[in-house]
């Protein structure tokens, strides 16, 4: 546990996210993904990647609702996943993910004292459970709390100091660990308002903030709406002259500068490393011309996205769901443990160069 926050953030190289499994209402394989293998950690870590987030459901896995006891079978299979990744000399971050929307969509006075009792009960069994673990694990708080203004982010930071203070009364190894807080709706723009304040933390130096990243006309987008379309294209020298309908007006280069550079002077310029523990760009259903464009335009994305976000300080996790086909962002194909996106995978290599 020698390292501080700002040595582990320099060990993290570009991170991955196993989501729709471990945070799967109903189960580990309910949303269509398979058990997570070790042969899915190793082809992850032989494809440059020495990080892992770990999206995890709790709630739904309790012994009692009534105590809050979390279901030692469920504990145990947390546990096993991480140390997959551990073998491999990865770095883990482990969170209470959506979780039924129980903290995420509840940042509310009226919530307040039985979600920081919840928030407590979970995080003093999580920790415990994985106090045995070295620095190269990393637990986070939560994973998007909605917060609009700053009398909810006064609650959700309440929610982070619980917590902070359950982490570390657990003792060992977790008296020392690094912990990740996240920024209102883990959005830049309300991040860099709202987020004044961090909770304190009896120990120096083990604390990193958390922001996500998805433009989202141009990552998540399906549908062209009245208020404005899709972005196909993305990036100097990828406009398209034929579709102009679909070429980016915000967004790129220049803003990718504006947005990370924000979180460097707001937490990484003050010793606070942050995780940009979500981004990524769906695959879309294009044809001839477009496609092509569109599928440049994404691998430039995703590499700047990787190249820019290291620049300031940031530490990138890919969100892959698992889902092939597409408007999908998957890496790999989990079923026979392979390579499906070669371009995309290419593209986040290169932006670490």
């Amino acid at each position: 546990m020698a390292s501080n926050a700002v040595e582990l953030a320099a060990k993290i190289k570009l991170g991955w996210n196993i989501g729709n499994t471990l945070e799967a209402t109903g189960g580990e394989t309910n949303w269509g993904n398979p058990k997570v293998s070790k042969e899915l950690i190793d082809l992850v870590k032989a494809n440059g990647f020495n990080a892992i987030r770990i999206p995890c459901s709790w709630d739904q896995n309790l012994v009692s609702s009534t105590t809050g006891q979390i279901s030692t079978e469920w504990m145990n299979r947390v546990k096993e996943v991480v140390q997959y990744c551990v073998d491999n000399d990865m770095y883990v971050i482990v969170n209470i993910h959506w979780d039924g929307g129980w903290l995420e969509n509840n940042c509310t006075e009226e919530k307040k004292e039985a979600n920081n009792a919840k928030q407590k009960a979970f995080w003093e069994q999580i920790a415990t459970n994985f106090r045995d673990f070295d620095e190269h694990l990393l637990f986070a708080s939560a994973n998007e709390p909605n917060v609009d203004n700053a009398a909810q982010m006064a609650v959700l930071t309440s929610y982070h100091q619980t917590f902070i203070d359950a982490v570390r009364s657990t003792g060992g190894k977790n008296a020392f660990r690094t912990l990740i807080v996240q920024g209102p709706s883990t959005d830049i723009e309300k991040t860099n308002k709202l987020m004044t304040a961090l909770p304190t933390d009896k120990v120096a130096n083990r604390m990193m903030a958390e922001i996500h990243f998805y433009p989202y006309q141009f990552s998540l987008m399906t549908k062209d709406e009245s208020w404005g379309k899709m972005f196909y294209y993305w990036g100097a020298g990828n406009h398209s002259t034929t579709d102009t309908d679909h070429n980016p007006t915000w967004g790129e280069e220049a803003d990718l500068d504006k947005f990370f550079l924000s979180m460097k002077t707001q937490f990484v310029d003050k010793g606070i490393p942050v995780v940009l523990g979500e981004f990524g760009a769906i695959r879309r259903d294009l044809t001839g011309d477009a496609l092509a464009l569109h599928l440049k335009s994404r691998a430039d994305y995703l590499k700047n996205v990787v190249k820019k976000a290291r620049a300031n300080g940031l530490l990138p996790f890919y969100w892959d769901a698992g889902f092939m086909g597409v408007n999908t962002m998957t890496l790999f194909n989990r079923t026979n443990n392979t390579i499906y996106d070669a371009q995309a995978l290419t593209a986040l290599q290169d932006g670490l160069k």
